[in-house]
């Protein structure tokens, strides 16, 4: 047994599955090589000669997945609200992504991004940054010193956009894609992902040659898929040949099956492509914080869950305002129950149970199956957070469910008083 290698007691929460939570009161969790050994009522006599962190009767839960945040919009989160997602780009997201060409700029901002997720509770992040390659790679040495593990990808854009943030074409953004690859090769916890930014904005020739790229460098891919109805339409005028937004990126090999892939959003999908995205294997990013923010919809995770898809929950900074996914999981159970009311359909709202797993292990199944975090089951990677939930009093014993939906709607980033990424302690160190 190594250095690494230790016990955390606490109050124990984590999914068994997406309807069941396992809670142990003054339980034990065993970290090895940076690996989750199992979870124990009482500590095993093999283990018992390790070091032990006593945390009391704090909460104890695995570390949070946030599948979709774009880094540079962290500066402007909750300006331009009151706009829909086409306009909010246009007036908000497109000029300030722009400023990224500015490696001084860009290494300011992303500076405070990273220590505000450092400080969260997310432990694994999927970013989309800019379509500049030093601003890009600024952002993974920032993310790559902060001991979190993410995919962060170089955007690609060469048509549709404004001329501060369009790429000259489609063999200049594929060659400083190669570029930007080239030099991904130093990074231990930051994993480069193909980033197309979405239908409209990629040429044929640009996506016919990300897919000679994913296939060269086995990559994964994000992207946007059916946010909003209007975009929708647009991308059946841009692709008249393709048989939905779905097809626009099959149809290039760029969703799912061999190619690992999260779509964020998936509002408007429609029977064939939710077909489709369980065939295919492809992720699911629900970010229901931002689809109300922008007017786009609520998307129907209860039929994703019910076909198989594999959904996580995802922050979509700054179309939402806020970083932390507990946000995105009390956020997905009641805009699901809007859904419920206003579509009138018979989907029965999402559980705390089935939004806690999406925002752990759901979401943490993107990053492996040798890699995943989102339980304290053995074999997955050791990512946890210790929650000291001692001011969300109440004047009668609470349940440790309990506590842990209170955490969901109530906590912020100052009830984290430990946070754990594959077994390595970032803040603070254990005292005794």
């Amino acid at each position: 047994m190594g250095e690494a290698d230790f016990v955390i007691r606490g109050d124990l929460c984590y999914s068994k599955d997406l309807s069941r939570l396992e809670t142990l009161t003054g339980g034990y969790v065993v970290c090895l090589k940076g690996k989750s050994a199992g979870a124990f009522p009482r500590l095993p006599e093999e283990y018992r000669s390790l070091p032990l962190q006593d945390w009391g009767d704090k909460l104890v839960i695995p570390g949070l997945t946030d599948l979709h945040i774009h880094a540079p919009q962290f500066g402007f989160r909750a300006l331009g609200m009151d706009t829909e997602l086409l306009t909010w780009l246009e007036t908000r997201a497109f000029p300030e992504e722009a400023r990224y060409a500015d490696t001084e700029y860009a290494r300011r901002a992303y500076r405070l991004l990273t220590e505000h997720v450092r400080r969260g509770p997310s432990t694994r992040l999927v970013f989309f940054a800019t379509i500049h390659t030093p601003a890009s790679l600024i952002l993974m040495d920032m993310l790559e010193e902060s001991g979190l593990v993410c995919f962060a990808g170089k955007v690609n854009m060469d048509r549709n956009s404004p001329d501060s943030l369009r790429e000259p074409g489609a063999d200049a953004s594929l060659a400083a894609t190669r570029e930007w690859l080239a030099a991904c090769g130093k990074y231990r916890n930051v994993r480069p992902i193909l980033t197309p930014r979405f239908v409209p904005s990629c040429s044929d020739a640009l996506m016919k040659g990300l897919a000679e790229i994913q296939k060269e460098y086995a990559l994964p891919l994000q992207s946007h898929l059916s946010e909003t109805r209007r975009e929708v339409r647009w991308v059946r005028e841009l692709c008249p040949d393709a048989a939905g937004y779905a097809d626009a990126y099959a149809r290039w090999d760029l969703f799912g099956g061999e190619v690992p892939t999260v779509m964020a959003h998936c509002v408007w999908t429609d029977e064939g492509e939710t077909e489709r995205m369980a065939e295919r294997g492809v992720f699911v990013a629900h970010c229901p914080q931002s689809n109300t923010n922008l007017a786009s919809g609520i998307a129907p995770v209860r039929r994703f869950l019910e076909r198989g898809i594999s959904v996580g929950l995802g922050s979509d900074v700054a179309g939402g305002a806020h970083t932390s996914i507990f946000r995105a999981m009390s956020d997905a159970i009641q805009v699901s129950k809007l859904r419920q009311i206003l579509a009138a359909e018979d989907d029965a709202p999402l559980t705390l149970e089935e939004v806690f797993y999406l925002g752990t292990a759901g979401g943490g199944a993107f990053f492996g199956k040798n890699g995943a975090p989102g339980s304290f089951a053995p074999g997955y990677d050791f990512d946890a957070l210790v929650l000291d939930d001692a001011g969300l009093a109440a004047p009668f014993e609470l349940s440790i469910r309990e506590r842990l939906e209170r955490a969901v709607y109530l906590s912020d980033d100052r009830n984290i008083a430990a946070k754990y990424v594959r077994g390595k302690s970032l803040f603070p160190a254990y005292k005794g």
